[in-house]
């Protein structure tokens, strides 16, 4: 079976009222994208987009085109990130859009970005923007508008249940059985269940043992600091590194190379003991948003992606057999945290002609 590649999808490339009240008039991503500028030697910056330009995604011809892209190229599915702030939803054009026009005849999920906004990409860290909150009631009145989404044919779904992506399962209070209640609702809607996947990052906030205590099925594994995800000394040896690069550089940038991120990135499931999937991240680079601030994989290509995703495949094959077999990728547009597999004036379509390589090679070998 070969698997199906999810990518993530950022819905920030329109204006939204909020954004020009917090940023300025007409502020998306392209704005951090195209002020970037390089902060050592042989960094690329700024990475500009390729043949789809600077586009608004609230132009359907726009995302059509990203679709008919991805679909060429070997992705299944995109995740959009989906903002809801206790009853707020923020950035919900392109999916609405999506919803409504019937278009484009692309599967899809949605991601909750459970978490508060700040001002932390933009030098303002202590600055809440909006906060995220679990007030009573706040399930149903969130489920109303899933459940929109959950009954499009297009929509994916595993064994019948929708697949519904929470980026911080821990954030989520475990008294106001929140999760549970979205569950009861999607049975009274006659699923089978929602299938519910949360992110697993090896930093303090983003670790849990078991998905079972948080009331999630599966956790999408996402490492890009270049240690071993389940290592003892992992939380050590990363603070210790960054204090000592801030006492030799006097910033706070931190350096990876893409090829030794590759193996942490993408550990072998079975070390887990509960349902997980790997994360492709196709490159790291979020100095856009946090200058030298930020975390860069350095040397990432689309040679070296096609090796990540070559073991993704490898190790969901390896733990997942006659599943459904899922591989998430980071992302399909994160223009401004460098991990977008679009085209781009650099590389063209590389790193989409990678993921095509890959799953072309996977064909072949099923058929053997």
């Amino acid at each position: 079976m070969t698997p199906k590649i999810i990518a993530f999808y950022l819905p920030q490339f329109h204006p939204i009222p909020e954004n020009n009240e917090w940023w300025g008039m007409g502020f998306t991503e392209w704005h951090n994208v195209a002020k970037a500028r390089p902060l050592f030697r042989g960094h690329l910056q700024p990475n500009l987009p390729g043949e789809l330009g600077f586009y608004d995604l609230r132009l359907n011809q726009t995302r059509l085109d990203q679709a008919a892209l991805a679909k060429e190229y070997g992705v299944h599915g995109f995740c959009y990130w989906h903002y809801w702030f206790a009853g707020k939803r923020l950035l919900e054009t392109p999916a609405e859009s999506m919803l409504i026009e019937k278009a484009p005849d692309f599967p899809f999920c949605l991601a909750w970005a459970n978490e508060s906004w700040s001002g932390v990409w933009h030098g303002a860290p202590k600055k809440i923007l909006i906060e995220q909150s679990y007030p009573e009631g706040d399930p149903e009145r969130h489920y109303e508008v899933l459940r929109r989404f959950f009954k499009d044919k297009r929509y994916i779904k595993h064994k019948g249940s929708p697949m519904f992506y929470i980026y911080r399962p821990r954030l989520i209070p475990s008294d106001s059985r929140y999760i549970e209640k979205l569950r009861e609702l999607a049975k009274a809607d006659g699923f089978p269940n929602l299938y519910i996947v949360g992110t697993w990052s090896p930093n303090p906030s983003g670790q849990f043992q078991s998905t079972v205590e948080l009331n999630i099925d599966a956790a999408v594994i996402t490492n890009i600091t270049g240690r071993d995800s389940l290592s003892k000394s992992q939380l050590y040896y990363s603070a210790f590194e960054k204090i000592m690069y801030l006492n030799k550089t006097g910033i706070r940038l931190k350096k990876v190379r893409y090829i030794d991120a590759i193996e942490p990135m993408l550990p072998d499931l079975t070390r887990f003991s509960f349902p997980a999937y790997n994360c492709v991240v196709s490159n790291w680079d979020n100095t856009p948003r946090s200058g030298s601030r930020g975390t860069v994989l350095v040397g990432s290509n689309p040679e070296l992606f096609q090796v990540a995703m070559n073991k993704a495949i490898k190790n969901t094959q390896k733990i997942h057999k006659n599943e459904n077999q899922f591989i998430f990728l980071k992302s399909w547009n994160e223009w401004a945290e460098g991990n977008y597999v679009e085209p781009d004036q650099v590389n063209g379509r590389g790193y989409l002609e990678a993921i095509r390589s890959a799953m072309v090679l996977e064909l072949k070998k099923n058929k053997l």
